[in-house]
This record gives C-alpha cells, structure tokens and sequence, in this order.
C-alpha cells in the first residue's frame, strides 16, 4: 500500500517555537553529577568544572532551554544550601532518589553558568511542596536583582557582580503527587499566593509556569485555568510512555520483541490526545491561547539498567527510543499553537538520555540524533498537512504507519520529518506538494538493523544518522520509500 501525504507550504501556521526543543536536568542519579559536573580537580577533561565533551556535544544539539533542579527533587530543594564556597554548604539526603548524600555543589551559579557555556535559557523550578513564599521570592531576588538588597549583596559576595536574566520560572512541580498530594483547588490558591511574589526586577520579566496536570487530569487543568489562569503564562504537563502504562511491568530498554515495540509506540501516540484535550480545555478561559502549555517531562521509562542503582532510573536507549522522539517532536510541531515548550527527561544518563557517559567515556544515543536531524524546525512555521497512511497492526490493535511533521524556515526551506513506525515493513510515500513546485530535495535518515539495536561504549556509532537518497521528484510529488523502523528528515527547495 502507498501513503499519500497532502500539504499546502503557501499556507503555514504557527511558530514552532524553539523550547519544543527543551531538556530536563534533575539530581537523580548521574545526571548532574558526573554527566554534567565533575569538578575542577577531575581528571575528566573539564571547563570550570563541567564535562568538555557534554558541553560541546550540547551547543551542537542547539538545546534551547534547560529545566532545572526537578522533578521530585525540586520540592526538597533549599536553593540557599547550594550558594556560597562548596565546601561550607550543606549536606543533604536525597529522598526521592537512591538515598544518597547531595553535597550541594552544584547549585543555581554552576547551573546558570552551565546553560551559558551551552547557550540555553535557564529554567528553574521552584519549591512550593516544601518551602515557603519567602524562600522563592528571594531565589528570584538573588538571581535577578541588580540594585541594593540582602539577596542581591549576597550574589555579590558569592562572586557574581551582576543579576543573571531568567525568564522562565516554574512555581512548584508535580504538586498533585510527589509535590504535596495537593488537590488542585489548594494548589489553584497556593499558586496565586506564591507567583505573586516571583516579582519582576527592572527589565527582567519572568514567564511564570504552573504546574499542571498528570497525563489526563483534566479536573486538574479545569480548576487551574479557571482559577489562576490569568496569573500565570504557561501550565505544565508531565506524560511519560511506559509500555504497559503506569504502574505496570515496564519491561527491559534493550531487551523486547516486536509486541512491546508496537505497545511503546501506541503509547506515546496517546501524547496527542492529551494535547488536544487539555487545550480544549485551556482554550475555553484563554481563547487567544495566550497561556502556552509547557510539556515539561515527557519520555520513556523502563527498568533501569540491570546492576545499575533502581533508584538512579539509567536506561539504555534504541530505534524504539529514537521513534518515541520523532513521534512526540512532530505532535508538538502540529499543536505549536499551544505548545510552546517541551523538556525531554532527562539530559544525561537518567531515563531517554540524549548523552550517556562512563567515567571518561561518552555516547550520543539514537534520541540524539533525532533531536540533531529536527532541530531544522526550530522557529520555523508549521505546515499543514494530512497524512492518509496504511495500517500498522499487532495483537488486533492499530496504529497509523507514517507519523510526519513539516515546517517551512525564513529562508523558505520545506522540512518533512517522516517516522515508520512498522518494525518490518518498508513503505513508499507520496508527498503533494502544493504552493510551489520542488526543484531539489536532500535527506538524513536514522535507522538500523534490528529495533533493540543501540550505542554502547565499545560500539557507540551502531545507529547513526547517514545520508538518504531513496526519493524522487514527479511533477508536483515527491516519492520517497522509507524503510522499517526509520526517521528521515527531507529539506526540499524550490
């Protein structure tokens, strides 16, 4: 069967806004320590303390934002404790994750350093579970204030002479779970108390974030939005692909056969609809979708890496991986509109890593290389298109084959972001170009021989992106044959 996608580049949508592209940097595990800080005195080749190798490997990625200290973490974290020389700050148990010792060294002047050396926009998510207004309100003083004040004198004595500029401030994170088992009715007002005093200091103007709802809490987004959604600029939403669903065997990262593979991808096609539905929602207080919707921790989550720490969530990372990314960019392409910010959980060696690394060693995983070949759709407006797809099916359920996104830049290149999801079968599209007629295409494509196939340190090239060439232009048409378990990324010019 043939796959017809129809598309009109002359009438584009909205932005695409670059913090679709986001990542999500928590203290769990390996993620900040040792992924991304090892100190000075490492003998892992570092600037200021921070892995080269990641540094440099993430201004490559043009990662747009980073979100940062949690996650649960967020909720325990005393910001004070991290501030000040290292070895006078407090020492902490971290609760959520393993039990270990948090010796606070990296905390808000390493992280806001980090995202300057990889040219990211800070996001920090404050503490509402456990701390207090006082508390976050003089977080963002330190941070942002640049006159006369005990925060900002204190900023001052810790070596930094100027205020940083932050724009993105989540008040609180997952406040219906690990964040206080609030109802949302008592978050509603606890957000207006605490948001008003996130306080814009001079030029600085802070985009404050609510949290929002879990997967299909629609109650949730209800009350939020008709409660306080006129104080806040974006509502998070957290959705996380577990192949059976939440609270059931979620099976090994490496280790599965066709069956999971088609039960993880049916899974995170389940993201769209929890878009549309909540914008629904959202759109009934905010008809001008002023409010963005922030998917702010969204991935895979299997069982961690056998004789790895359960509580430090280490995957490894496949094709499946790298389809479970292709599918999520393209939803968040098609619904730009509302969202206008999405983090991947998490950065460095916890859950659908970008980057995983072993001592000295580091590996760019398959969900790196999507974010590589799509970050072309960054700010670039969103097209419309209609995609008529053959079934892909399995255990009597179904699913489309071809998932796809486009988006035309300011230099009036068309991007096509193609996904087939079929772990056998090779498919042959036929894209309708209308609007302007294709005088040159080029293509990158991410695919390998089997759907456990991943990177590992002794063979960190095994899938890798390489150039594609299988396509034809036929008057107004573009003819491309996509092969099994496959991301292609076409750039057509005129």
């Amino acid at each position: 069967m043939l796959t017809k996608i129809r598309m009109n580049v002359d009438m584009p949508l909205s932005t695409i806004d670059r913090n679709i592209y986001g990542h999500f940097s928590e203290h769990l595990g390996r993620c900040i320590y040792e992924g991304i800080w090892v100190g000075v005195d490492s003998p892992i080749p570092n600037t200021e303390g921070f892995r080269t190798d990641v540094i440099e490997a993430l201004r490559h990625l043009q990662i747009p934002i980073l979100r940062w200290p949690g996650g649960c973490f967020a909720d325990e974290y005393h910001w004070k404790d991290g501030v000040g020389p290292k070895e006078k700050r407090k020492r902490m148990i971290n609760t959520h994750w393993g039990g270990v010792i948090e010796n606070n060294h990296f905390g808000t002047h390493e992280f806001i350093r980090f995202c300057e050396l990889i040219n990211a926009e800070p996001y920090i998510c404050g503490n509402v579970g456990s701390g207090t207004v006082s508390e976050m309100s003089e977080w963002v003083e330190y941070v942002t204030f640049g006159g006369e004040s005990p925060m900002a004198n204190w900023r001052q004595e810790n070596g930094r002479k100027e205020p940083w500029k932050l724009k993105y401030f989540g008040v609180g994170n997952e406040n219906w779970g690990c964040g206080g088992h609030m109802r949302p009715e008592y978050y509603a007002d606890l957000f207006r108390q605490y948001a008003c005093y996130v306080r814009n200091y001079g030029e600085n103007k802070i985009f404050k974030i609510a949290c929002g709802p879990n997967v299909d809490d629609y109650h949730w987004t209800e009350v939020l939005m008709s409660q306080a959604g006129r104080y806040m600029d974006g509502l998070s939403l957290h959705y996380y692909t577990f192949p059976n669903g939440y609270g059931k065997e979620k099976g090994s990262a490496t280790e599965f056969d066709e069956t999971w593979w088609f039960r993880t991808l049916k899974r995170t096609l389940y993201m769209e609809e929890l878009i549309e539905r909540h914008d629904t929602i959202m759109t009934r207080y905010d008809l001008d979708k002023r409010v963005a919707l922030i998917v702010d921790e969204w991935g895979t989550w299997y069982n961690v890496e056998p004789g790895t720490t359960p509580g430090f969530l280490y995957q490894q990372n496949t094709m499946r991986d790298a389809l479970v990314a292709g599918i999520n960019l393209n939803i968040f392409h098609r619904h730009s509109d509302r969202v206008r910010m999405a983090n991947l959980a998490q950065l460095i060696n916890v859950l659908q890593s970008v980057i995983l690394t072993e001592g000295a060693s580091m590996l760019l995983t398959p969900t790196f290389h999507v974010f590589d070949m799509y970050k072309v759709h960054q700010g670039a407006k969103s097209i419309p298109l209609h995609v008529d797809s053959p079934a892909y099916e399995m255990n009597g359920e179904r699913i489309d084959r071809i998932h796809a996104s486009a988006s035309v830049n300011d230099s009036g290149i068309l991007h096509v972001s193609l996904c087939n999801l079929d772990h056998a079968a090779a498919e042959e599209i036929e894209i309708d170009i209308r609007g302007k007629k294709a005088t040159h295409v080029t293509g990158t494509i991410l695919t390998s021989e089997a759907i456990q196939d991943h990177n590992t340190f002794d063979v960190p090239d095994r899938v890798s992106p390489c150039a594609f060439r299988d396509y034809r232009l036929e008057d107004d048409r573009l003819i491309v044959r996509m092969p099994s378990k496959s991301v292609v990324v076409l750039a057509v010019e005129w």
